[in-house]
């Protein structure tokens, strides 16, 4: 190698690339694929349906991987060896928005809220590095507790069965259900009233399904699958302990006849991934501000990711990169809006692997992109992830959303409390504000419907609150510096 040549435009040999940019992917491929399939879920999707988002969103990630790593042009890429994904910032404003709009519908304005965040992005990037001052260690590291705790939820529903639907807690009485069939085709004949349009039976009776000992048991084999390879196994094989854990679940369950692969048989061998397959975008000004506000908060994290790769691959990040880097960001969002996917950032837990790894090279990164793009013309790839059944997921969220959590802690674990006792207020009314929606969500039922995608993320008013409290409080005086750290130090999406 020419002594010219920095590590980090280092060609290594295909062979080499291939592998080291294999295990890029698997590393991050758990957190790839959980993302459409919580998104696809709460929008009641088809199995079908969801399989088309995990392809859409490994096609996604692979090809704004390649424009990060590769540059395209001097607007785009920072050309450092950064992978992107879909961050878990933006799931649970998504979830909201799915929620309260399930279906081709809610699809359709969750779509439209990412492309025009994504164009918003662009645009703003250049000022975004100058806003890292209303973002120190306080702000950041509550935003990212409030995330991974409204994630828990998600996570926690997996293993034991949703509020909504074939695994609810509760069903309705069979006896009740019967009479109200007998009503009906007695209205029919003119012998009753007719039936009251949209009439509904509330649950009332336990469901077998909800919390079934056989699924909480596979989930704790998961969970503990996960945890005796992180303390066992070394180097590659424990930084993925969690999609081994997985694997591991996946097994079980087919054993105990928990997990068939009907949808696998009946997928295709490849199919392209075209842009608004699922869904035409619906842009709601409301849905747009509060994606665009989720990825100012994403956009600052990257920031810390972009300088600490920089620190390990010795590549100084002048402003024009870093730009370059953030406005890459938003162009991901805006095609993952096109392609019916999500919001996309740089995956941190890859970062950590080239300090782990020492590979500095940006093509290894360049070949997971590549290969991110085939798995996502791999319809069967796609389906085998749809197959796992929820309670395998379980187990694996606990770990994924508890560590976000997790990061926020020890973000917030370094702020001064002492010296600044007011840093108190700050955390506790926060998180107070993010637990509202979990804990009631029904609180903005009188308040105008135009303004409920902006109120009912805990996440947003979490960061609202922070962010305005750390003004009254400290001001906007603030050293640049603390914020990067703390961004750093955000190593789990």
């Amino acid at each position: 190698m020419s002594s010219t040549i920095h590590p980090v435009d280092e060609h290594l040999p295909n062979g080499k690339l291939a592998a080291l940019g294999l295990q890029h992917v698997l590393v991050m491929y758990a957190g790839a694929v959980a993302v459409p399939l919580i998104v696809g879920r709460a929008l009641k999707l088809s199995p079908e349906q969801v399989a088309m988002l995990i392809s859409a969103d490994l096609f996604c990630c692979g090809l704004v991987t390649l424009i990060q790593s590769l540059g395209a042009t001097q607007w785009f890429g920072i050309k450092l060896p950064v992978m992107m994904g879909v961050t878990f910032a933006s799931v649970a404003p998504m979830v909201a928005m799915a929620n309260n709009n399930p279906g081709v519908q809610g699809a359709g304005l969750i779509f439209g809220a990412i492309i025009g965040a994504g164009v918003i992005s662009i645009l703003i990037a250049p000022i975004v590095s100058r806003m890292l001052r209303f973002f120190p260690p306080v702000v950041t590291g509550t935003i990212i507790a409030v995330i991974g705790i409204s994630l828990m939820r998600v996570g926690i529903n997996w293993i034991f069965g949703n509020p909504f639907g074939p695994t609810a807690p509760s069903i309705p009485n069979p006896e009740h259900l019967a009479w109200l069939d007998a009503a009906k085709q007695a209205a029919s004949t003119g012998a009753v009233p007719p039936v009251p349009a949209g009439m509904n039976i509330v649950g009332t009776v336990p469901n077998p399904k909800y919390a079934q000992l056989s699924h909480i048991g596979i989930a704790a084999i998961v969970l503990a699958s996960i945890l005796l390879i992180a303390k066992y196994a070394r180097g590659f094989v424990s930084n993925i302990s969690v999609l081994l854990g997985i694997v591991i679940g996946g097994v079980v369950a087919t054993a105990a006849g928990l997990m068939n692969f009907d949808k696998v048989s009946k997928a295709g061998w490849f199919d392209l991934v075209l842009p608004f397959e699922i869904a035409a975008p619906v842009f709601d000004p409301i849905l747009i501000l509060t994606m665009t506000l989720v990825m100012i908060v994403v956009m600052i994290e990257s920031t810390g990711m972009f300088l600490a790769l920089g620190d390990l691959t010795g590549k100084k990040v002048d402003q024009k990169m870093l730009t370059a880097g953030l406005r890459t960001d938003g162009l991901g969002t805006l095609i993952g809006g096109i392609f019916n996917t999500f919001p996309y950032t740089s995956f941190s837990q890859n970062v950590g692997l080239v300090g782990v790894t020492g590979v500095k090279s940006r093509f290894v990164c360049v070949a997971g992109g590549v290969i991110l793009i085939v798995l996502g013309l791999l319809p069967k790839m796609a389906a085998l992830v749809e197959s796992l059944p929820t309670f395998v997921l379980g187990g694996a969220g606990l770990v994924m959303f508890g560590m976000v959590a997790a990061t926020g802690i020890r973000i917030l674990a370094n702020v001064d409390y002492k010296g600044n006792r007011n840093n108190l207020f700050i955390v506790a009314i926060s998180i107070g504000f993010g637990m509202i929606p979990l804990i009631a969500p029904r609180y903005l039922q009188w308040m105008p419907h135009s303004i409920h995608p902006l109120i009912e993320s805990g996440i947003l008013l979490a960061s609202i609150s922070a962010v305005i409290l750390n003004l009254y409080f400290n001001g906007s005086k603030g050293d640049s510096s603390e914020a990067i750290e703390a961004a750093k130090q955000a190593d789990s999406h």
